[in-house]
């Protein structure tokens, strides 16, 4: 069975086609790179709207399926930026772990990552990250969290991914 994973962009201009989606296609990039399960993706760009934000969480969770579910998009400190509160209010269980590292790793390249607000959950079967807005920071944030991803996604009970391991191994206790 093939893995079902969302990317979803949080972003008002790129949302109305003003600017190229970078970002989401910076995470499709690493995907592909990363990511040995066949695996499908649903692809999604919205404005920085918590209600739609909210909603297109839940479509890509308890309609389409996903098993992991990685945003781009809205963690800063700006009035319009509320993907982690829109990610909060659709999961049943947060996993700061996931934003205390992914700061951690930033803070070594640029010392603005402490406004980064980067965090993640869980809704059913589903992971649901939230990365930094910037292309480049998106694969230091995956390469520090991805190992610990296939392993969560296992324990919440989504689908089976596996990584190649000559790029990031993933974590299975006894493995």
């Amino acid at each position: 069975m093939e893995a079902v994973i969302g990317v979803l962009t949080v972003s008002d201009r790129a949302s109305k086609g003003e600017y190229e989606d970078l970002s989401g296609k910076a995470i499709l990039d690493y995907l592909r790179e990363v990511v040995k399960t066949p695996y499908r993706v649903e692809y999604r760009i919205v404005p920085d709207d918590r209600e739609f934000i909210e909603r297109t969480l839940r479509e890509m969770v308890d309609e389409l399926g996903c098993s992991l579910v990685l945003t781009t998009g809205g963690t800063g400190p700006a009035p319009r930026d509320v993907t982690p509160e829109a990610t909060e209010a659709v999961c049943e269980k947060i996993l700061p772990g996931f934003g205390e590292l992914m700061r951690k790793v930033s803070l070594e390249q640029v010392p603005t990552a402490i406004l980064s607000r980067q965090t993640a959950g869980v809704r059913k079967n589903c992971l649901i990250v939230n990365l930094p807005g910037k292309p480049q920071s998106i694969k230091v944030c995956l390469d520090a969290v991805f190992p610990a991803i296939p392993y969560c996604i296992d324990l919440i009970g989504g689908a089976f991914i596996d990584t190649y391991e000559d790029r990031i191994r993933a974590f299975r206790p006894g493995r």
